[in-house]
């Protein structure tokens, strides 16, 4: 294996978020990597899940994540994979992409695409600030068996994982759970997040944990501020779908054309929205820097009265309605007669539910019966940029002008949101049972990278070049060898027998040092492999050799030797 080729296929182990941005090949291998797993199949058995086959697909996905909620946390800390710093990684990537470019469009080397996160300063919004500008912080994105095994930490009651390893977890669980072709799943990811945008019904967008349907994206609640922010705010970097990917700054695409360009015209009708009495209203909510414009008039007891708008909504925090929707008025009922006064403010904009500006209409339209109405909205600052953005928001895509691969699928618009015939990327299906999506995937390992790419995040040792692995665990495992800085290798090997001797993994698939050191577990050959990392980082070029015969793993150097018991199948190993 060349080196660039043994960089991009060490970095499908450790999966940082740098390495994805760079290797966008690694994104959906990831997804099918969990696929592969037997973790997210054994779901299917828990009682939650009993008789989904007979909900329509809208409930199905709702069924997925709230057992997605209930059972993972998001976690993003310094602590969890350690640390790198920049030059390092410009090094390793100089040979894929410029470094002026990577620092232009990735958080961690200069991006400041998200105002908001570099408004509270990022570096101390995630503790970086008491360290060295030029370190930056091993994001790497968890398999489902890393995010389960948070489980084994404490205070740690349930699993967790970053928005990388959520969006992954989301599209495999879709697939196998809800049953969601792979055709409809695409993932996004920005310099700052990653999400999916699933083609049904409307369309679905997932966020970390929860999901966001269309009516949930203009509700104006702060939930869906948080879920609007990376598309409102980002460039996304990377689209990743079963049949490719298209990425920001690469000219060419491995994604299929037609399934991309479906993407984009369904995220488009998603983000635009008809505005009505309702969707103002959640405009207004959620940006509540303009409340102070206007007011609002009802009739209470056959008698017109107003309030301050921004008084109306603090009313919504104790009543189960919203002033916007079909039972808003008993919100307005619930105000105090204090609150409210026979006469209009002079200072503010009158609006009332039953004015026929409010008639539900497109964007363009609403804006010139608006304007006309209340023309002063002209001047207000940002007002008509904001309200757009809300309603319309056009989402910053790669650009179509890429070089694609050549059609070989077709598209019916029998449904809004079209169905896509199967592809030889998309060669699996959700009614294929495990054993044999692993088949049809090792079938076409040789002819497509992603799937190749999959068995090696998967972790399947016994049928990938272990150089890549090796690499990954002695150049990128910097949590075990923090861990144990301060104890000699004879007390850190006594430590090591003490853990349960078990992999997070099952079958013949292998931990990471990093990952056998967070939830303190490991197979001997992971044991081993994770004092071999703590050697080498203290004893740089002398020699250290792992062998197994049976279940017996021995690990040998310089004057010393020491023993492991491995549960895996791989007699005959020598490193």
């Amino acid at each position: 294996m060349e080196n660039k080729q043994l960089e991009k296929y060490s970095s499908a182990f450790t999966l940082s978020d740098m390495e994805i941005f760079v290797f966008p090949d690694l994104l959906f291998a990831l997804v099918l990597a969990n696929i592969m797993s037997p973790e997210i199949w054994k779901w299917k058995s828990d009682p939650w899940f009993a008789g989904i086959g007979k909900l329509n697909p809208l409930k199905k996905v709702h069924r997925v994540k709230q057992y997605i909620m209930d059972q993972y946390d998001f976690n993003l800390d310094l602590e969890t994979w350690g640390l790198t710093d920049k030059q390092t990684e410009l090094n390793r990537f100089s040979d894929f992409i410029e470094p002026g470019l990577l620092e232009k469009s990735n958080a961690l080397f200069g991006y400041q695409g998200d105002k908001y996160y570099f408004d509270i300063d990022i570096r101390r919004h995630f503790g970086l600030e008491k360290y060295d500008t030029d370190i930056i912080p091993y994001w790497k994105t968890e398999t489902v068996e890393a995010m389960n095994a948070f489980r084994f930490k404490q205070d740690h009651p349930v699993g967790a994982g970053e928005c990388v390893s959520l969006a992954c977890l989301y599209a495999a669980a879709l697939f196998i759970v809800a049953e969601i072709p792979l055709e409809k799943i695409f993932m996004m990811g920005t310099p700052l997040h990653s999400q999916n945008f699933i083609l049904i019904e409307d369309g679905i967008l997932t966020n970390n944990r929860r999901i966001v349907t269309k009516t949930m994206w203009v509700n104006g609640t702060e939930l869906s501020a948080l879920a609007r922010r990376a598309l409102e705010n980002e460039q996304v970097t990377i689209v990743a779908h079963c049949t490719g990917w298209i990425h920001s700054l690469y000219p060419e695409a491995t994604i299929d054309k037609a399934s991309y360009h479906l993407f984009h015209d369904t995220l488009n009708r998603y983000l635009d929205t008809p505005v009505n009495w309702e969707i103002f209203i959640n405009f207004l909510r959620d940006y509540s820097r303009f409340q102070k414009f206007f007011q609002l008039s009802f009739l209470c007891q056959g008698t017109e009265k107003f309030i301050r708008l921004e008084r109306a909504f603090g009313y919504e925090h104790s009543s189960k309605h919203r002033i916007g929707d079909k039972m808003g008025k008993k919100v307005l009922c619930e105000i105090e007669e204090d609150e409210l006064t026979l006469s209009a403010f002079p200072d503010r904009f009158i609006l009332s539910s039953g004015d026929d500006i409010f008639r539900t209409r497109p964007y363009k339209d609403f804006i010139l019966v608006l304007l006309e109405k209340f023309p002063a909205l002209k001047d207000k600052e940002n007002f008509l940029t904001d309200l757009k953005r809300f309603v319309h928001l056009v989402p910053r895509l790669p650009s179509e002008n890429k070089t694609f691969p050549a059609p070989h699928r077709s598209i019916t618009k029998d449904t809004p949101s079209g169905e896509l015939t199967t592809a030889p990327q998309c060669i699996i299906s959700p009614s294929d049972p495990r054993d044999s999506i692993i088949s049809k995937l090792k079938a076409i390992r040789s002819l497509n990278p992603t799937v190749d790419l999959a068995f090696y995040s998967g972790r399947h040792m016994d049928s990938c070049d272990w150089k890549p692995f090796l690499k990954a665990a002695f150049e990128r495992n910097p949590v075990s060898i923090e861990f144990f800085r301060e104890k000699e290798i004879s007390i850190l090997y006594q430590e090591l027998q003490t853990w349960p001797n078990e992999s997070i993994y099952e079958e013949n698939r292998l931990a990471l040092p990093d990952e056998a050191v967070n939830f303190h577990r490991g197979d001997g050959i992971e044991k081993a492999l994770t004092l071999m990392n703590i050697y080498k980082s203290r004893h740089h070029g002398e020699n250290i050799h792992l062998t197994v015969a049976g279940s017996a793993v021995r690990i040998h150097g310089h004057g010393f030797s020491y023993e492991f018991t491995t549960g895996k199948s791989y007699d005959g190993l020598k490193i």
